[in-house]
């Protein structure tokens, strides 16, 4: 009902009422969002990160292009913050010791909650959702 092609004017129906464009405007982008959210077969959903086994235990794992951390804080034990420094955004650029490191200004972040170990950083780096399954971290 939302679609239109063309038709020729001899045949073409009257012009929709402003119910059915409202409706229309309201429903198709919904509609879309909601075949767009993931696998409706039972997949898993999110952008795969990378293998449980290519994260060390008590160190972490960045990924810039999605601007997250994943550590793990003691085996098998998988979390993931923003990989954006709370002091001025720098990406964060190391994980090591059992600290995440930001280049810019050398603030550090604990791996087991991104809680600042060293400033300048006025405050953790924000959680981010991931799930764990078959060995594999996805980002949420």
């Amino acid at each position: 009902m939302c679609a239109s092609a063309p038709v020729p004017e001899s045949a073409a129906p009257p012009a929709p009422r402003r119910r059915t464009v409202l409706v229309c405007a309201v429903t198709a982008p919904a509609a879309a969002l909601a075949t767009g959210c993931g696998g409706g077969d039972g997949s898993p959903s999110g952008t795969e990160l990378a293998a449980t086994s290519d994260i060390p235990v008590g160190g972490g794992k960045i990924f810039a292009e999605e601007k997250v951390v994943v550590t793990q804080p003691v085996a098998g034990e998988f979390r993931a913050f923003s990989a954006v420094c709370t002091h001025q955004g720098c990406t964060v650029g190391s994980v090591t010791n059992g600290l995440i490191n930001c280049p810019c200004h050398a603030s550090r972040f604990r791996v087991t909650d991104a809680s600042v170990a060293s400033g300048p950083a006025p405050r953790p780096l924000p959680p981010r959702e991931i799930s764990v399954s078959d060995g594999t971290i996805r980002l949420a």
